[in-house]
């Protein structure tokens, strides 16, 4: 098929790297894998930061004008056979896909379309609203993780659902890992206020209570809430922990195959593509059963997964691996398997081949 792609929150093109940009990526990587020709409708980014109306109304003009655009493009060269839209949310809807897939009787699909209820207030509400108008359209919706195919089943009793395990591109990874230092901890995380933050606190509580053990970290991150972040490690011996900062994605692999354990807490994590990563490099995972890493991270198999806020289970977590070398080697090897095997862009494309069958396409 001749799909247009479509993500509303950040271009695949988008100069700034992200879970989202990288996602994006791999799911035209993994459509391509499957013979289709992917093609990038648009590259206008509608994001809301705030909800503040004129913002809103300035990028619906914007909107507008772009699918006007694609309408004479489309007369003039042929339509699609399907538009594929990655992650409209509250904050991102598609407001080009539904018009022109419905002006042209194209198939609407959406990856990552998320609705939660507790933004129905103000602003945020009329663009949930356009959220679920696009869903209930589409054709399908995949949806990564089961928390997000609750929260559109709960709110569009109609939407059509499929599900999609989080995948990454692995192809970075085949290379047989050399064997890594199996006391060094890797965390791979922007820092920024909130989620982030609450993630790093954690995991410097964390560490402060298993010292006695001879633990070294690398912290690949950087961003707006660095010198909170850096705070929140002061109490700990500086010669522990290495501040890589923000490292080009390409070098991400060779500072996780140099570690041992990936640690991070996870505090309001979709899934997390560096979960994935880690596990690809042969790293076991200590992480808490939150939000959506769960959908990533096989508690008792490729990693721990602690309960939510305990502080002490997740320290208790990294202990283990680290005093506990044959089970941090087993769980490495599975790590590895499962992300290889059932993880890259060979199965992604075989279950998004599967899901697009189904959908007719004129």
């Amino acid at each position: 098929m001749r799909i247009a792609f479509y993500a509303p929150l950040k271009s695949l093109n988008h100069p700034v790297a992200s879970g989202d940009r990288q996602m994006a990526r791999a799911l035209v990587k993994a459509l391509e894998r499957g013979g289709h020709s992917v093609e990038l409708a648009s590259e206008l980014r509608f994001y809301l930061r705030e909800p503040e109306s004129k913002s809103f109304d300035a990028l619906k003009i914007e909107a507008r004008a772009e699918a006007a655009r694609l309408a004479r493009l489309w007369d003039r060269d042929g339509k699609p056979d399907l538009w594929f839209t990655y992650h409209p949310y509250y904050k991102a809807p598609d407001l080009i896909g539904p018009e022109l897939a419905s002006a042209f009787a194209v198939p609407y699909v959406t990856a990552e379309a998320s609705y939660s209820r507790r933004r129905n207030a103000g602003l945020w509400a009329d663009a949930q609203a356009l959220v679920a108008r696009a869903v209930e359209q589409a054709a399908l919706n995949i949806c990564f993780t089961q928390r997000d195919r609750q929260g559109l089943a709960d709110a569009i009793p109609d939407a059509a659902l499929g599900m999609l395990s989080p995948f990454i591109d692995t192809s970075a990874f085949r290379e047989t890992p050399t064997r890594g230092c199996p006391t060094r901890l890797v965390a791979v995380a922007m820092m920024r206020p909130g989620d982030k933050l609450e993630s790093y606190h954690m995991l410097a509580q964390a560490l402060g209570s298993i010292g006695h053990l001879p633990w070294t970290i690398s912290v690949v991150g950087d961003g707006p809430a660095r010198e909170e972040v850096k705070a929140q490690f002061a109490g700990l011996p500086a010669d522990r922990i290495e501040w890589l900062g923000a490292i080009e994605p390409a070098a991400v692999p060779d500072v996780l195959y140099g570690g041992g354990i990936y640690v991070w807490p996870g505090f309001g994590e979709a899934y997390g593509i560096a979960y994935l990563e880690a596990q690809a490099a042969g790293l076991p995972v200590v992480a808490q059963d939150i939000a959506g890493v769960p959908e990533v991270v096989r508690d008792g198999q490729t990693g721990f997964l602690t309960p939510s806020g305990d502080v002490a289970a997740f320290a208790s977590a990294i202990e283990r691996l680290l005093t506990r070398n044959d089970e941090r080697t087993i769980m490495a090897a599975e790590a590895r398997r499962f992300t290889l095997e059932e993880r890259s862009l060979a199965a992604a494309a075989a279950r998004l081949t599967e899901l697009l069958a189904k959908i007719p396409v004129s």
